[in-house]
């Protein structure tokens, strides 16, 4: 029996998510007949329910899950290579790199600046991202390269390029601004940030420690993070160099003393065989080295 079509991956994946014939058919643009048959044909292609029809509402079976997920990756994996392909065809093309700004912006001006001094070498094109965002630009092929921390790795080459201590950032008035030094279980019981999108998120590491709330106010970057800090609303764990760029007398930062480091990597695509990603992330080393921040 032929494999499954890249078309019936799509078709599946629609219903699957929208649980709806119908209205899986108008996302797709389909009649619902025709796509009501392709799910019975890619079942039988299977030789198993990926659907259960029996109860009031369709269901996915234990089967569609996993199908749910896998579909997913593949099909991903081809927007990315059909994006990429594209961008590769664009004449003078750069090299995409994106980066959450802040901690990577001095290394990022200067790699342009080594990659500019090259007259053969492509622009260095900089997409500024939400935090977490980077990897999934990477693997979607929306760019060619990212600088990021605490990220989800999967599919992808990393080296890592900086590792700097975090400190807690307290209200001035905080009961342990006093404190010298801080341990994550003195933080257990205080409420965190929240960031956005929860899912690009390590809990334990950003909370630095499993049983700490993460029930303070939703954030999207460090500005607003160390706002709600400043407002008594939440305490954070930051980057050192974080908070060395932002003195303030409403905020102050104590070192903890067992938290994970914060970690910054360079991500690029699993497996890529381009020579100017290769030699964006041997300058990337270098200049590492020498990295203040």
């Amino acid at each position: 029996m032929p494999d499954p079509e890249i078309r019936e991956l799509r078709y599946f994946r629609a219903v699957a998510e929208d649980l709806n014939i119908t209205r899986a058919a108008e996302r797709l643009g389909i009649a619902q007949p025709p796509l009501s048959r392709a799910m019975r044909q890619l079942e039988h292609r299977l030789g198993l329910a990926l659907f259960d029809r029996t109860g009031p509402r369709l269901t996915l079976t234990e089967a569609g899950e996993v199908l749910l997920k896998e579909a997913a990756l593949v099909l991903g994996a081809l927007e990315a290579a059909v994006r990429r392909t594209r961008r590769a065809a664009q004449s003078g093309r750069g090299l995409v790199v994106t980066a959450y700004p802040g901690v990577a912006t001095e290394l990022l001006h200067r790699l342009k600046t080594r990659f500019a001094a090259d007259p053969t070498a492509p622009q260095i094109e900089v997409l500024l991202s939400e935090f977490g965002a980077q990897a999934d630009l990477v693997r979607d092929g929306s760019a060619d390269i990212a600088i990021a921390s605490c990220v989800n790795t999967h599919s992808l080459d990393t080296e890592p390029l900086h590792t700097e201590p975090r400190v807690a950032a307290l209200p001035a008035s905080h009961r342990l601004a006093h404190r010298p030094t801080l341990t994550t279980a003195d933080l257990a019981t205080e409420p965190a940030p929240r960031w956005r999108d929860p899912a690009t998120i390590d809990r334990d590491y950003w909370l630095g420690n499993p049983d700490r709330p993460a029930d303070g106010p939703v954030v999207r970057d460090s500005a607003q993070l160390l706002e709600v800090v400043a407002l008594g609303e939440a305490v954070a764990l930051v980057p050192g160099s974080l908070a060395a760029r932002n003195v303030r007398p409403d905020v102050v930062y104590r070192p903890v003393l067992d938290a994970a480091p914060y970690r910054t990597l360079v991500l690029w695509p699993g497996g890529s065989r381009s020579p100017w990603v290769a030699r964006f992330v041997r300058m990337a080393l270098e200049l590492a080295g020498e990295w203040e921040v």
